[in-house]
């Protein structure tokens, strides 16, 4: 991204229902694009639900025993739930920053880095989106635009019950590639601690500086 330093506000929102999470998503976009905030990190966790994205065959989590809601974002089928960190990415692109390809690399960089942190060798999988370590995928990404500020973001498996992905092809994969970051990382850090690991390297990755706030401020 730019070598310009701007600050990435954090916030930790615990477990949020997912339509109030991306109906906030929605109303800061419009916020960021008419800079009345800063660049915005969400890192929250959902109850089951399964998520479309645009374009992709709703037909094909059509056995899920979960919620299933169409999105904007690019992207196949894919779940959240308990034991998952979500960050919702809402950064206002400018000049070459608009390249929503740069913009999914730089989610992907931010994971990686994290994963790296905890000891663990993780990697892209071209053509798939994502995060993978071996031949397992611990991470989705999607990413949309509005007004040039983006929304959505990634689902990292932290501690996750992978019988969720059972129903459906997640991300048009087979469920068994899923997998998830307590079955692989010894001595696992506390939720906590993964989440301020993603947000200092996102924000990097961005060519931003995580600060971290309280979440009173998303109702100013």
């Amino acid at each position: 991204m730019t070598s310009a330093s701007r600050p990435l506000h954090v916030h930790r929102l615990g477990r949020v229902d997912y339509a109030a999470a991306r109906a906030l998503q929605l109303a800061l976009v419009e916020r960021r694009a008419d800079d009345r905030i800063a660049d915005t990190l969400l890192l929250l966790e959902h109850d089951d639900v399964v998520t479309v994205g645009r374009g992709a065959d709703r037909e094909a989590a059509s056995a899920v025993p979960y919620p299933v809601v169409e999105v904007e974002r690019g992207g196949e089928a894919t779940w959240h739930g308990p034991g998952q960190i979500v960050g919702y990415v809402i950064v206002k692109l400018d000049g070459p920053e608009r390249d929503l390809h740069r913009v999914l690399r730089a989610v992907e960089e931010g994971v990686i880095e994290t994963l790296r942190g905890l000891g663990v060798s993780p990697s892209r999988n071209p053509p798939h989106t994502g995060v993978w370590i071996g031949a397992k995928k611990v991470c989705s990404v999607g990413i949309a635009v509005r007004r040039w500020v983006t929304y959505h973001g990634f689902a990292l498996n932290v501690r996750t019950d992978l019988a969720a992905y059972r129903t459906f092809k997640p991300c048009g994969l087979d469920a068994a590639v899923m997998d998830s970051l307590h079955r692989m990382v010894p001595n696992l850090p506390a939720t906590h601690a993964v989440e301020t690991m993603l947000a200092t390297h996102l924000a990097r990755a961005f060519s931003r500086e995580a600060v971290f706030r309280e979440n009173t401020d998303l109702e100013a």
